[in-house]
Parts: C-alpha cells; structure tokens; sequence
C-alpha cells in the first residue's frame, strides 16, 4: 500500500512486531485468525496498511499464505545484515528478504541496540542494505529512562535518526518509529502528547535531512505498551501515522482492535 493515499494524507501504518514468538505453524493459524477477524468485522482494507513482522523462520510460510489467500497484509523482517553476502554466519541478507516479498525490515530496535550492541553507524549501514535491496526500513529510535532525565525526551531520538538518515537520498522511503525504551514492555506507554512532541521533532529532521516532501510523505510510528484502549489517543496526534505494536500483537482480537481503531473509538 502506498504511504500516501489517494487524498495526499499519509496511510495509516499498523506494524506488528512478533519478536522471538510463534512457530511457522502457530503463525498460519494467527495469520488465519487475524484475517477473518477483520473480514467479520467489515475491516475497510484501504483505510490501514497492516504488516506482520514473523521470525525469519516464519517468513516463507506466511508469505505463501499471504498469496494462496490474497491476504492484505504486508510483510517484514525483524533485522537485516549489513552485508549482501558471504561467510557471515547466521547473517540474514536483504537479497533474501526481498525475495521473500518482504516489503519492511524493522532497523535499529532496541532490543538489537541493546542485546547485540547495535551502534548508530550499524543502523545507517543497514538502513543502506535495507534500500539496495527495496525493501522500506522502519528505523526504531527511542530513548531510556537513563536518557530521558539526563538529555530529555527528543534529544536521543533525534541524533539516532540524524545518524540513521546519512547518505540517504530524500525519494527514499522509509518508515520512523519512535519507541521510548522505557516504555517498551512496562504497561507503561508515553502519553498521546509525549508521543506528538518527540513525533514532530523526527519529522523536522526529516526536513533537514532529507527535504520538506519527505517529512511530509514520511510515517512515524509510535511504539512501547500500545494496546486498543490507547491507540486511538495516539492516532488523533497530527504527527503519528501508525504504531508498531509488540506484545499486543501476539493477541488476535487485541491486534485487531488496534487495526481497527478509526472504527471502535470513533477517530
């Protein structure tokens, strides 16, 4: 689906993350679920892109599903390798995802940042791998609780984004996700208006770093402790297009309410 609709404003992106959960066959049958959810629901298709994010070792059975069933789902990568090829073991490369009709790969995470010490220059080099490969990398920034009462809500994202944004050229498309680590998993989500402020500061370096029609044409997404009774407060920020959901992705019906959140809470 495209990033911007047939009336110019930005296509609303639902993004579920399924980290280290799930088997290829536990994910047929989520996948399955998710679908006719929606379907009973008369979900309207065009109004939210939707994107699964599997384990690698999921990809190939979701993405058949995805075609014999003519599912409207997009689908992702957790990560990518800095590399296209070679005796890199245990290295998925974006050639391979690709092939996969992956149209996303998540880069940057903070789980990736913190438990495989993901520095900022191995974030820019796969946002590279990422687009030499076609494939729409959802760049994660986010602060800890550490950085927040050191430097401040925006501070951190903004340079992990500037340093993320290097050498990449503004037709470029690319997904944002701001994920506050301190939210990450605690139940504890930011506020609508902590999300818009940080929001609009990643959109400004979209500007400066890339150009006006980028920032404008550019999703960011909010991520930490989304869940159906709090995506409607974040959807109604001017600056936040999307969510990409963890843990409440794991769960049908609370996925699916999050998909369908313009319906169930009237935004």
């Amino acid at each position: 689906m495209a990033a911007v609709n047939a009336n110019g404003a930005r296509t609303p992106l639902i993004a579920g993350n399924w980290k280290m959960n799930l088997d290829h066959l536990q994910a047929v049958a989520f996948v399955q679920k998710l679908h006719w959810t929606l379907k009973d629901a008369k979900h309207d298709e065009d109004s939210v892109e939707v994107a699964v994010f599997p384990p690698f070792t999921d990809l190939r059975t979701v993405q058949t599903l995805l075609d014999a069933d003519k599912i409207p789902f997009a689908l992702g990568g957790q990560d990518l390798s800095t590399k296209d090829s070679g005796a890199y073991t245990g290295e998925i490369s974006g050639a391979f995802l690709s092939k996969l009709d992956c149209g996303y790969v998540i880069i940057g995470h903070s789980e990736r940042r913190e438990y495989h010490a993901e520095t900022d220059e191995i974030v820019a080099a796969k946002v590279q791998a990422a687009l030499r490969h076609g494939l729409v990398p959802v760049i994660c920034v986010g602060e800890t609780a550490e950085d927040l009462d050191k430097h401040g809500a925006s501070a951190v994202p903004v340079s992990q984004l500037k340093a993320a944004l290097e050498n990449v050229p503004a037709s470029a498309d690319v997904v944002v996700a701001y994920e506050p680590v301190w939210a990450i998993g605690s139940g504890q989500a930011a506020t609508a208006e902590q999300a818009q402020d940080v929001c609009a500061k990643l959109r400004d370096v979209l500007a400066a770093e890339l150009d006006a029609d980028a920032a404008a044409r550019t999703r960011i997404l909010y991520g930490g402790s989304v869940k159906a009774a709090n995506i409607a407060g974040f959807m109604r920020q001017p600056d936040v297009d999307g969510a990409l959901v963890g843990g409440a992705s794991l769960l049908v019906d609370e996925f699916s309410s999050i998909i369908r959140y313009q319906k169930h809470v009237g935004v």
